[in-house]
């Protein structure tokens, strides 16, 4: 069974243990999506030089922040890995590097343990060249396209918007201008099919310098890109904001 592609935005990683109306949006994508036989994520936390793809049967759930409540710490995931996928990517990615080490950062368990709230579908991680351009990132995306047909769900987990200095945390807070403008500009291209126009690697525009400052949680989306082809049926499974520079959009492709 074909399986869709998927871009989450994940947001804070408060998200994991909130109940909300995003969190019970991704909660009725699980249900409503075919169960894979595998989830590939890329995650905006998993930055490396040179690709790499973790390659362990059981990975570690990793807690890559701080200043949070104990509550958040205490979260496991402990879904299983598929070294056997793992191995078969080296064979659609040149250089692919396997990676004993990772495990499952924040980007992904704090979504997919509301996707899949039952840690039974193997889990791996691919990580984000860091010497690749924007339309290389969309290149790796289009290798894997042939997993969707082997029942492999990709996801790109990060935030088309994410400006941590200009962050309000009260929850109430309005988002920004250029938060408001650039995820709109994003949202139009998505709808054009006009993925060439959001793989630039430098923003000419006020509005994307404040909303990409730096490309890690935006890349994530150009590997969701790639994998898509011209079929896909564009949707957008959750639209919003948090924290005034924080987008939540999700879509799905297929």
């Amino acid at each position: 069974m074909r399986m869709p592609v998927l871009f989450l935005g994940h947001g804070s990683p408060m998200n994991a243990l909130a109940d909300n109306a995003y969190t019970q949006r991704l909660n009725a994508l699980g249900r409503a999506l075919p169960k894979p036989k595998a989830v590939l994520c890329i995650s905006a936390h998993w930055e490396t030089h040179g690709s790499l793809v973790t390659h362990m049967a059981n990975p570690r759930t990793i807690h890559d922040f701080g200043g949070f409540p104990q509550a958040l710490f205490n979260v496991q995931y402990p879904a299983p890995g598929d070294p056997a996928l793992a191995d078969r990517m080296t064979k659609l990615i040149p250089g692919l590097r396997l990676d004993e080490a990772w495990g499952l950062d924040h980007g992904t368990w704090s979504v997919l343990r509301h996707v899949y709230p039952a840690p039974d579908v193997p889990v791996l991680q691919l990580s984000m060249d860091r010497a690749l351009s924007g339309a290389q990132h969309f290149q790796v995306g289009e290798k894997l396209r042939a997993l969707r047909d082997e029942g492999v769900l990709i996801v790109g987990s990060g935030n088309i918007v994410h400006n941590l200095r200009k962050i309000n945390w009260d929850t109430a807070a309005a988002p920004h201008a250029w938060t408001l403008e650039f995820d709109a500009w994003v949202k139009t291209q998505l709808e054009r099919g006009d993925f060439a126009s959001l793989c630039v690697d430098a923003w000419h525009t006020e509005a994307a310098r404040f909303s990409v400052p730096t490309p890690e949680h935006y890349l994530p989306l150009l590997y969701v890109l790639g994998a898509a082809d011209s079929t896909d049926q564009l949707s957008f499974i959750y639209e919003g904001f948090e924290h005034a520079s924080l987008s939540m959009r999700c879509i799905q492709l297929g």
